[in-house]
């Protein structure tokens, strides 16, 4: 069975991130899949691109959330791909 990548794109001091990273390390007890956190303020070209929209969550390489994230509809998002 493969682990899904799962990429949180997040800021220091981004409330919304710490309540997704939050989630994301409550989820990894029940599924199987590998996440990392990549702050968007280390990278110019990141920044540019998510500046407005984190936290960003990615599933295998595609954008599943951005803002907000269900547990359930990440679940389903994790289980479809």
């Amino acid at each position: 069975m493969s682990t899904h990548e799962v990429i949180l794109y997040s800021r220091e001091g981004c409330h919304l991130c710490e309540v997704v990273k939050e989630s994301l390390q409550r989820l990894a007890d029940r599924a199987t899949f590998a996440w990392r956190e990549v702050d968007i303020d280390q990278d110019e070209e990141l920044r540019k691109k998510y500046n407005n929209e984190v936290p960003v969550v990615f599933i295998n390489g595609r954008k599943a959330f951005k803002h907000h994230m269900s547990e359930g509809e990440f679940l389903r998002k994790l289980a479809a791909r």
